[in-house]
């Protein structure tokens, strides 16, 4: 079985966004389901040349919103809970390791517990 858990460490302030189609490489989904602040044309774009349905809810000053699956964004619940078990370890939830290198291995090490 692959990996199922991708991530990149950034910076505290930058918005998840930013990595977004670092994350998308490389991989072949069938949909990217993910919240209202991913919606962004340039990531839609991105998602469709991959052949996948972007599953995220038109933020709400859109001028013409996209569709979205209402039922298949649902599960997104999953991802949220899943965050909110590995926020359970402590050295996860405080980051006590000053090493970038050092904090991903826990997130590894825990993705791969619950993955």
């Amino acid at each position: 079985m692959g990996n199922l858990a991708r991530f990149v460490l950034t910076g505290g302030q930058a918005h998840d966004i930013t990595q977004a189609a670092t994350l998308l490489q490389d991989i072949d989904p069938d949909a990217v389901v993910a919240d209202k602040a991913f919606d962004a044309d340039p990531l839609r774009e991105q998602i469709a040349q991959l052949g996948a349905k972007a599953v995220i809810p038109p933020r709400s000053n859109r001028n013409h919103p996209a569709s979205y699956d209402k039922h298949q964004y649902k599960n997104r619940n999953l991802i949220e809970r899943y965050f909110c078990r590995i926020k359970h370890f402590r050295r996860i939830a405080t980051r006590y390791d000053k090493l970038a290198q050092r904090f991903a291995s826990f997130i590894a090490l825990v993705a791969d517990t619950f993955g």
